[in-house]
């Protein structure tokens, strides 16, 4: 079975975070993907909130995972929700679907906003690095 992951903030190719260079030692980059969801800024980071609403594309990147069972935990710690940190959780690891850019969908795993957005910026575009880059 194949495991992916859509990411869509600091750990993209383009967002110079640290924790990228272990998400490329342990996957090989699969495609530009969307996901369903509304992108708010919660920090330096984004968080998506999935949405009922087409119009709502959310564009990160998949990963075909090579190592699954060592890399999620380390990026459940990463995104801390693994079981160490305190509930409720900043975000929460879904099987979601996600569509390529060639138009076929798969089911990734996909690190969920997981509390309120009220006060929170909505990032209108649904890329987090385009918004960043356009600041």
């Amino acid at each position: 079975m194949q495991h992916y992951l859509f990411v869509y903030g600091t750990l993209r190719q383009n967002a110079n975070h640290p924790m990228h260079q272990l998400l490329a030692e342990h996957s090989c980059f699969g495609a530009m993907a969307r996901y369903q969801a509304r992108l708010y800024q919660v920090d330096y980071y984004p968080g998506a909130v999935p949405s009922n609403n087409s119009a709502d594309q959310v564009v990160g990147e998949l990963y075909q995972l090579i190592q699954p069972e060592l890399l999620l935990p380390a990026l459940d710690n990463y995104e801390e929700c693994s079981p160490q940190f305190a509930q409720p959780h900043e975000y929460r690891r879904e099987q979601q679907s996600v569509m390529l850019e060639n138009g076929n969908s798969v089911v990734a795993w996909v690190y969920v906003y997981n509390r309120s957005t009220k006060g929170l910026t909505l990032i209108q575009s649904g890329d987090f690095l385009a918004d960043k880059i356009a600041q």
